[in-house]
């Protein structure tokens, strides 16, 4: 095992080089001048000049993307052009934000879309089973936009029941110490905050969750049909094992490999593709912060956000992969 993760860990070296140069060159392949957004539209050619040789600008391309991997080793993320902030201070807290809507996104999917997957199975062919496969169909085509929207008219405008933006009501004094909204509150031993903060996290974690979790029930209902197949599991109730025990003991763990690939893909999408819903909610994550830069044309924070977010799209998937060769002994790449 120790072998195999760190054949793992040498393989992420040279995605991770690739990820920097496709980032670097598709950034600098935008349309727009980083000096203009700096020096505004009424800069001369000499003040824009000046701005493109502080910022190594008119260096040849190469020496560019040389200069910015040093500084990434170094932990240097670049500084932002609007806020002048260096940007790993910045984007933390909107890291944060989008990471705890995801994970909380993901949880839902996976419980529910497991569960629906696993009854949808275990009753093939009957209404159950067609229920549930029609309610992930409709899951998979709905808009996230138009569910976000129907959720905040229905239970924040007409019912009134849950909050309809925001991550925390203002008038409360959120202390940020991890940016972790739930883990802070549960810190200072708010209860009244954590309330709050749940509530504020239903509708757009319910939202983000929907096709993940269709794609998930759907995933686990054919994983789960192939294995309850096998004679072992036949077996496992010839000696008149429980249903249920037969079912989450025997069947579902060998089913879950791949649906613990989907859920890890599913993971790296909510982490990437939350925008929309972010934006819905008025979510304060890094999909916003990323939206925000590319309409002010803000360089250094597209580039860095969309490298912070692969990388930790790239590091899901290693995590996945680990989880395959634990779960299951068989799976060790690159053995004999």
């Amino acid at each position: 095992m120790l072998a195999y993760t760190i054949r793992r860990l040498l393989m992420l070296i040279p995605v991770l080089i690739g990820m920097s140069i496709i980032t670097f060159a598709v950034v600098h392949a935008i349309p727009g001048d980083p000096a203009k957004t700096i020096a505004g539209e009424k800069a001369t050619p000499q003040q824009l000049e000046e701005i493109r040789h502080s910022l190594g600008l008119d260096q040849p391309f190469y020496i560019q993307y040389f200069r910015y991997v040093g500084d990434l080793l170094q932990g240097d993320l670049g500084t932002s052009l609007i806020t002048k902030v260096p940007i790993a201070e910045e984007i933390g807290p909107f890291l944060a934000a989008t990471a705890e809507l995801a994970l909380t996104s993901l949880v839902i999917a996976v419980f529910f879309g497991v569960n629906l997957g696993i009854l949808s199975a275990w009753r093939q062919n009957s209404w159950l089973d067609y229920g549930s496969m029609v309610l992930a169909l409709i899951g998979v085509s709905v808009p996230v936009f138009w569910l976000g929207l129907m959720e905040q008219w229905f239970f924040a405008q007409e019912l009134g029941w849950l909050p309809s933006n925001g991550r925390v009501d203002p008038r409360l004094d959120m202390e940020g110490i991890t940016h972790f909204y739930i883990l802070d509150a549960l810190i200072i031993g708010d209860m009244e905050l954590l309330g709050d903060v749940l509530l504020h996290l239903i509708l757009p974690a319910v939202a983000l969750a929907t096709i993940p979790m269709s794609i998930i029930a759907r995933m686990t209902r054919s994983s789960m049909l192939e294995v309850m197949r096998s004679d072992y599991i036949r077996t496992a109730r010839a000696k008149g094992l429980s249903e249920f025990w037969v079912i989450y003991k025997h069947a579902f763990k060998n089913a879950v490999i791949p649906v613990l690939t989907v859920a890890g893909l599913q993971l790296g999408m909510l982490l990437g593709g939350a925008v929309l819903t972010e934006t819905i909610f008025s979510w304060p994550g890094v999909g916003r912060y990323i939206y925000d830069a590319i309409n002010q044309r803000n360089y250094p924070v597209i580039q860095s956000g969309i490298l912070v977010l692969a990388t930790m799209f790239v590091i899901i998937n290693l995590i996945v992969d680990l989880l395959y060769a634990w779960i299951d002994k068989r799976i060790q790449y690159g053995k004999e």
